[in-house]
C-alpha cells in the first residue's frame, strides 16, 4: 500500500525570497518588473528575438515549472515539460525548441543528482527528448549563438562527492543535433555561456580563493585533438564573479559579483577588453540581492532576478502553510514557515519552531492546520524540536537552549502546558506554563519524542560525554529517578521518534563511522534496548563506499509504523548553490521507505534544504482557508542570507 496522509516540512530559507523577474533598459536605466509576483519566479531568459518575451522558472503550482510572459499580455502561459516532474529549471527557447533541466528519471546509483537535460519542439511536438545520456549528470544548459552547439556543466558519469561550495563540474559541449558526441573542452567549471559558437565563459573559485569568470576558445570542429583545453582568467582577483551572461558582441559578459565593501549580491557588467566593471543594479537598488543575469539578443536590456519589494503588487505575505506538489496521490505535501513541525492529537493545530535568528530567538508557537491563525508561547528564547503529547491536548514537548552545540552546552527539555480554550481566542500570545525535565547541569539535551501512551519521553543527551539516547518520565522528568540511558557508545545517536505503535524507536547515528561527524544512517531499537539495527538505505551493508556517504537525519514513522520519513542527501545536489541564497545543506530532500528498507520514494527535488518533517495520518484535514498566495501570515520582507561561505576577507 502506498503511503497516505499530510506531511508538513521545512525549506530554509525559501519562504523569504519573494522573487521577480526583472531587466533594465542599458539605455536610460530603467527597471521593469516582467513576471506577476504570484509565488517566485527566477532563472530567466529572453526569446530570441523577441524582447521583452522571457521564459522563466516559476513555483506557483507547488513545483518549479516552466513559463512564458508576452509583452502587452497579463497571461502567463505555462509550457509543456514534464508534468510528474518535481523540478523543472534553467530553460532557453532556441530556434523554437525549448530546452530545460528536468529531474524526473532516477539516476543509476545513489550519490547522483536527477539533473538531466532534455528539449521539447513547441512548434510540431510534444515529445520531449533526452539530450543527457543515461548514467550522466547535466547542470546549467547554455545555447550557442546559431544554436549549433549547446555547453553543459557536468559531472559526467561520475558520482557526486559531496561537494556543495563549488561544484566538481567539468565544461562539456556536444553538438545540438548529436547529443552523444560529447567533448569535455575544459575541466573544473560552471554556469557555462556562449558567445558566438566557439567562446564560452564560466565561473570558477580561482586558486587566489576568488570567485572568478574564465575564458575558453576553441575551433568549431569538436574532433579537435586538443581538448581539454587550459582556460584564460578574465575577471581580476578582489572581487567574486559568477553566474556569467555573455553579450552577442562578445567584448563584454555581465556577472553577478560579491565586493569587499558591499553585503549585497549586485549585477555589473565587465568589458573583456578594457578590463573594467560597470555597475547596473547597485544605483537602482543598492540594498537587494541580484541573481543570475541574462542578456537580449541585441544588448539592449539585461535582466536578473530579485526580491520584488515589499511595496510591490501581488503576493505579499509568507502563508503559515504552503501546498507542495506530492509525487504520491494520496500523501498531501505542506511547507511550513518556520520548523520542526508537530501535530496534536487530533490533527487541527501544528506546534513549530521559528527561524533561529537573531530577531526571532526561535521561540514555540502554534498554527492551525488550516494556516488560517497562530499563536505564540514561548518568545524571546531559543526552543527547537516538538512533539506534541498524543495523550494531551494541552501539553508540547520542546529543547530550550541553543542548537548546534557540544555536548556540555546546557540545553534542557521542557514540558510546556497551557489551557486548550486559548486555541480558539484571538490573542496572539497565551500564556503558558514551562517546566524543565531535565537537570541543571546535564549538558545538552535535546529532540524529545514521546511515548504513544503520553508517559514517556526519548531524548539525545550528552551527560555521558558523548550524545546517546535516553528515556524519561514525561511528567516528573529525570528527579526521582525517572531517567534511564538508552543507546551508548562513542558516537552520536541523535534526532529519535518513537512509533506510534510503541514497539521502536528509530533515530540517525553515525555509530558504523563514529570518526565523521557528517555520515548518519537510520538506526531502530527496542524501548527496552534490545534489538538494535541498521536500516540501509542507500546501499547494502557491504557497500561502505556508498553507505558511508549518507546523511540522513529527522527521521519519523507513518501511523502504521511500516514507513520511514526522513531527509536525506542520497540524492545529490540539484541546482548550483552559488546561484542560489544560503543553503547550509542544498543536498536535503525528503524521502519515505519501508521499514525494512524497501519502497525508497523521493518527496522534493530541488536546489534548497528541506527537513523537520511530521506526518499525520489524514490527508483529510480542514485545508478551507489554505491555498497559495493566502493574506494570513507574515509579511514577506526578502529577509534571506547570501551563501555564507562566499567570504570578501580573503
Amino acid at each position: 500500500m502506498e503511503p497516505k496522509g499530510t506531511i508538513v516540512f521545512s525549506t530554509v530559507g525559501r519562504p523569504y525570497y519573494g522573487f521577480d523577474v526583472f531587466s533594465v533598459n542599458l539605455q536610460d536605466s530603467h527597471e521593469r518588473c516582467l513576471t506577476d509576483a504570484i509565488s517566485i519566479n527566477f532563472n530567466a531568459q529572453f526569446v530570441d528575438n523577441k524582447d521583452p518575451t522571457i521564459v522563466f522558472v516559476s513555483e506557483r503550482s507547488g513545483a518549479p515549472r516552466l513559463y512564458l510572459t508576452r509583452p502587452g499580455s497579463s497571461k502567463t502561459e505555462q509550457l509543456p515539460a514534464i508534468p510528474t516532474s518535481l523540478f523543472h529549471d534553467r530553460p532557453i527557447i532556441k530556434n523554437d525548441k525549448l530546452y530545460f533541466v528536468s529531474a524526473h528519471e532516477q539516476p543509476d546509483q545513489p550519490f547522483k543528482s536527477w539533473s538531466a537535460l532534455y528539449s521539447t519542439n513547441l512548434i510540431n511536438s510534444n515529445k520531449v527528448t533526452r539530450l543527457t545520456p543515461y548514467g550522466v549528470v547535466d547542470y546549467s544548459p547554455s545555447i550557442s549563438q546559431t544554436g549549433k552547439f549547446v555547453a553543459v556543466a557536468s559531472y559526467e558519469s561520475r558520482p557526486w562527492a559531496g561537494d556543495i561550495h563549488e561544484l566538481n563540474t567539468d565544461i562539456v559541449v556536444f553538438p545540438e543535433s548529436d547529443p552523444d558526441k560529447r567533448v569535455i573542452v575544459c575541466e573544473r567549471g560552471g554556469w557555462p555561456t556562449w558567445s558566438g559558437d566557439t567562446t564560452i565563459y564560466f565561473h570558477r573559485k580561482a586558486d587566489d580563493g576568488w570567485w572568478s569568470i574564465f575564458q575558453v576558445d576553441f575551433p568549431e570542429n569538436l574532433e579537435f585533438s586538443g581538448f581539454p583545453i587550459a582556460p584564460i582568467r578574465v575577471t581580476p582577483p578582489g572581487v567574486h564573479c559568477f553566474t556569467p551572461a555573455a553579450f552577442h558582441d562578445g567584448k563584454q559578459i555581465a556577472v553577478a559579483t560579491r565586493r569587499k565593501d558591499n553585503k549585497y549580491r549586485h549585477i555589473e557588467i565587465f568589458d573583456v577588453q578594457a578590463k573594467v566593471f560597470q555597475s547596473v543594479t547597485e544605483s537602482i537598488n543598492p540594498s537587494f540581492h541580484h541573481y543570475n543575469p541574462f542578456v537580449s539578443a541585441d544588448s539592449g536590456f539585461l535582466g536578473y532576478h530579485r526580491f520584488r519589494g515589499e511595496s510591490a503588487q501581488g503576493e505579499s505575505v509568507v502563508p503559515y502553510l504552503e501546498p507542495i506538489q506530492s509525487p504520491i496521490k494520496d500523501l498531501r505535501m505542506l511547507r511550513l514557515d518556520g520548523c520542526f513541525p508537530s501535530f496534536s492529537p487530533d490533527g487541527k493545530f501544528i506546534a513549530l519552531n521559528h527561524d533561529f535568528d537573531s530577531k526571532l530567538n526561535g521561540g514555540l508557537r502554534v498554527i492551525k492546520s488550516d494556516g488560517s491563525q497562530r499563536w505564540t508561547l514561548i518568545k524571546n528564547r531559543i526552543a527547537f524540536h516538538n512533539s506534541w503529547s498524543p495523550t494531551e491536548k494541552h501539553v508540547i514537548y520542546t529543547s530550550v537552549g541553543p542548537i548546534f552545540e557540544s555536548v556540555k552546552a546546557t540545553v534542557q527539555i521542557a514540558r510546556v502546558s497551557f489551557h486548550p480554550s486559548n486555541l480558539n481566542g484571538e490573542d496572539e500570545e497565551i500564556s503558558c506554563d514551562v517546566k524543565i525535565l531535565t537537570g541543571e547541569e546535564t549538558g545538552n539535551n535535546a529532540f524529545p519524542s514521546c511515548s504513544p501512551d503520553g508517559k514517556f519521553l526519548v531524548f539525545r543527551s550528552g551527560r555521558s560525554g558523548h550524545k546517546n539516547l535516553f528515556i524519561l518520565d514525561a511528567v516528573n522528568g529525570e528527579f526521582d529517578g525517572g531517567i534511564r540511558q538508552l543507546t551508548e557508545g562513542p558516537w552520536i545517536d541523535t534526532m529519535p521518534c518513537w512509533s506510534p505503535k510503541g514497539d521502536l524507536i528509530a533515530f540517525s547515528s553515525n555509530r558504523h563511522n563514529p570518526d565523521n561527524v557528517n555520515v548518519f544512517s537510520i538506526y531502530v531499537i527496542k524501548p527496552d534496548g534490545s534489538d538494535l539495527r541498521r536500516i540501509h538505505v542507500a546501499g547494502s551493508e557491504g557497500s561502505n563506499d556508498i553507505v558511508n556517504r549518507e546523511r540522513i537525519n529527522h527521521v519519523c514513522f507513518s501511523e502504521d509504523g511500516e514507513w520511514l520519513l526522513f531527509t536525506s542527501n542520497i540524492g545529490g545536489v540539484m541546482a548550483e548553490p552559488v546561484s542560489w541564497p544560503n543553503q547550509f545543506q542544498p543536498y536535503g530532500d525528503l524521502y519515505v521507505m519501508r521499514l525494512d528498507g524497501s519502497g525508497l520514494r523521493k518527496l522534493t527535488c530541488n536546489g534548497y534544504e528541506n527537513g523537520t518533517p511530521a506526518w499525520h495520518p489524514g490527508s483529510e484535514l480542514d485545508l478551507g482557508t489554505l491555498r497559495l498566495g493566502s493574506e494570513t501570515g507574515d509579511k514577506l520582507k526578502g529577509q534571506f542570507d547570501e551563501p555564507l561561505w562566499i567570504s570578501c576577507d580573503i
